[in-house]
């Protein structure tokens, strides 16, 4: 056997590689590391004068998955022809994987390096010892192969009748019998239960992750410590609470094959990767298993929540968020199917509606865009309608339910003052039962002590600021209720109200809204999907191009083109304020806006020569032009038997000439003027006069 050993192989030094495949190895086979690390003497008594462990891997499995910094530096050291022989207690311990192994047998007899073990010595150039070696190899292969069947088998089998309970989530506890219960503390299940209340009142995992984080409020997590699991309390995540809401034993039903391990290779290495399968593809799923904390449709509820939230999903409008565009995720293009896109432009972050995906993917055109703000007040409108009826009803059950939630809230944090209560106690009892004079010890239990008291003190100061804040009274006057129920137009469009709430409620009641764009491009086309299979169509006038919000409306335009014919801009200034007009950013007009106004729209300025060419009159000039009085005229004016314009309520009557020269307008005031000049009829000379004896 030790011919095999050259003065070439003792020259170079050696290497005795040490691993153990799992933690738990290492902490509990204690022996198996011994005789390991006795190879070293084994190597010295074969003639090596230089012998180095490597015992990097110690806790990482030789199957090929997990990255071995030891195995690869050793490689790398045989590859390049320092060491004379590498040596381990099994050649198993090299590895697992006939990838690696075989690896390792060839680079090793190309540079002439033995392999060794606790019963022989193997060069791989010897054609005998690589047969071995190969043998040896594919045995450790097929072993490990062969043990993780069985594993797996027996595994599955157990899971099959429901009493494979590897680990259990917070909240429940695994029984002597191997049943499994609730946690009888109150503390846990009361966050559980608030946490699936909170996600179905906020709509989504991350609200209320954030409702925890903003009332101080924890959640209860499984940590293992090293020999057992044990429930601690942690700040939420959204990902902790998605875990959590996403588990189906907290409907009562037992699962095995969640989820999949799949291979990948990285840097070419293969990966293990883990992948959630979908419900119907677990391995085990047996409902009503034991007592949960939710029913099966209440998860239910929260599993479409949770879909519907999820932005890349086909079909889902994603969560509401606190972006203006009311309708997004909702509005699906009538030309391509795709769902349009909200974007926002321009310093009032203005919301626009965009079908531009074919654009992104194929380079054709956008099929259509428009802006956001008339298509949402149109749906608003409309949803207002349809919900008025229900309103007063929601509004008294919304009040019931909230006084409800409100009480959940005070009883967690109240169960959360309990605990840390307990927690000073316990600290106080650990303090107590130490040696004073130890003061390496009572100094950190004293530190520990007063920091569960000072909890324990902010957790009443919270709680009692909690209490003065409830309402002394029952739930509010209906009477309350009933008036702003009644008043909810007006309470949905006004700023303050959550932008994220009206989302929610418009996705409640609405599927989706099919949009189109006439041809001419004037109106949109709005097919509004109710939940429940009613549709309502809608056509929304579009702004034409270059309209802008504040734009200065065309009833004004017009306005100011008719005052122009017989006033000043200064006059028109004061005719429009003194009638309550505004411009469009809510201004009191002047000369000069008026003057803007003018040249935007190409109205030519007052000019007396003009207005006299043109034939155009005021009120005043109009009754001089035709020898009457002004009062007159306008009574004429406002019975319809002669054409006026009269732009603004506070501002004059213009007139035309040519209006007034008709024949029969003409005639009409010739009477007035008669009439006038005339008021009654003259006495005749030829007549009796009356008390004749008088005279």
């Amino acid at each position: 056997m030790t011919e095999k050993i050259t003065r070439q192989h003792l020259e170079r030094p050696a290497v005795v590689y040490v691993r153990q495949s799992t933690p738990q190895q290492v902490v509990c086979n204690e022996e198996s590391r011994r005789l390991q690390y006795a190879m070293k003497d084994r190597l010295h008594d074969l003639g090596w004068s230089e012998v180095e462990v490597i015992a990097d891997d110690l806790g990482r499995t030789a199957s090929g998955t997990a990255e071995r910094l030891g195995f690869e530096r050793m490689v790398t050291r045989v590859s390049l022809g320092e060491l004379g022989a590498v040596a381990a207690r099994e050649v198993s311990r090299f590895a697992r994987n006939n990838r690696e192994w075989y690896q390792l047998v060839e680079i090793c007899g190309i540079v002439n390096t033995l392999l060794i073990d606790h019963e022989t010595v193997y060069d791989p150039r010897n054609s005998n010892d690589r047969l071995l070696l190969g043998l040896k190899g594919n045995l450790s292969a097929y072993e490990l192969d062969q043990l993780r069947h069985r594993a797996l088998e027996a595994r599955r089998a157990k899971a099959r009748r429901g009493e494979l309970l590897m680990s259990v989530p917070p909240g429940f506890i695994k029984t002597e019998d191997g049943r499994l219960e609730k946690d009888p503390d109150r503390r846990v299940q009361q966050a559980i239960d608030l946490l699936f209340d909170k996600t179905l009142e906020l709509g989504s995992a991350r609200q209320a992750a954030l409702w925890f984080l903003e009332h101080g409020l924890d959640i209860p997590v499984q940590y293992h410590d090293g020999f057992r699991w044990r429930t601690v309390w942690r700040r939420p995540t959204s990902g902790m609470i998605v875990r959590m809401l996403r588990n189906p034993m907290y409907a009562g039903a037992y699962t095995y094959g969640r989820r999949r391990v799949v291979m990948q290779i990285d840097d070419g290495m293969p990966k293990k990767a883990t992948r959630c399968r979908p419900r119907g593809e677990y391995e085990v799923l047996i409902y009503d298993h034991h007592e949960g904390y939710v029913s099966r449709e209440t998860f239910e509820r929260v599993q479409d929540v949770l879909s519907n939230n999820a932005s890349q999903r086909v079909g889902s409008p994603g969560a509401p968020k606190h972006g203006k565009g009311l309708l997004a995720g909702l509005v699906r293009c009538a030309r391509c199917g795709r769902k349009l896109r909200v974007t926002y432009a321009g310093t009032p972050r203005l919301v626009r509606y965009v079908c531009d995906r074919a654009q992104v993917n194929s380079g054709v055109g956008t099929c259509i865009a428009f802006g956001g703000t008339a298509v949402d007040d149109a749906v608003s409108r409309e949803l207002v309608r349809v919900l008025a009826p229900a309103v007063i009803e929601a509004a008294t059950r919304a009040a019931e339910e909230l006084g409800q939630e409100r009480q959940g809230e005070f009883e967690a944090l109240r169960l959360e003052v309990e605990a840390a209560r307990y927690e000073a106690a316990r600290a106080q009892r650990q303090y107590d039962t130490v040696d004073p004079e130890n003061r390496l010890v009572a100094g950190e239990l004293e530190a520990r002590w007063n920091k569960a008291l000072e909890k324990a003190r902010q957790l009443q100061e919270r709680l009692d600021e909690e209490r003065s804040r409830r309402p002394a009274s029952g739930p509010p006057d209906p009477a309350i209720l009933r008036a702003l129920a009644e008043d909810f137009d007006r309470v949905w469009n006004i700023e303050p109200t959550n932008i994220r709430l009206k989302k929610r409620i418009v996705r409640t009641l609405i599927e989706e809204i099919i949009v189109d764009v006439s041809p001419e491009g004037s109106v949109i086309e709005l097919v509004i999907h109710w939940k429940g299979g009613v549709h309502t169509q809608l056509h929304v006038k579009r702004r034409r191009r270059g309209q802008h919000l504040q734009a200065t409306s065309q009833d004004t335009v017009d306005a100011i083109g008719v005052l122009a014919r017989v006033c000043t801009d200064e006059r028109i200034a004061q005719a429009m304020n003194r009638s309550g007009s505004e411009t469009a950013k809510g201004h009191v007009w002047t000369r000069s806006r008026v003057k803007d106004v003018r040249r935007s729209y190409q109205i030519a300025v007052h000019d007396p020569a003009r207005q006299q060419e043109e034939g155009w009159l005021k009120l005043g000039e109009a009754a001089t032009y035709l020898g009457v009085t002004p009062a007159t005229v306008r009574r004429y004016v406002e019975l319809g038997k002669v054409e006026a314009l009269h732009p603004v309520s506070r501002g004059p009557w213009v007139l035309r000439r040519q209006d007034l020269d008709r024949p029969e307008v003409r005639e009409l005031f010739e009477q007035v003027r008669a009439r006038e000049a005339h008021p009654r009829k003259a006495v005749s000379e030829n007549a009796t006069p009356l008390f004749s004896d008088l005279r």
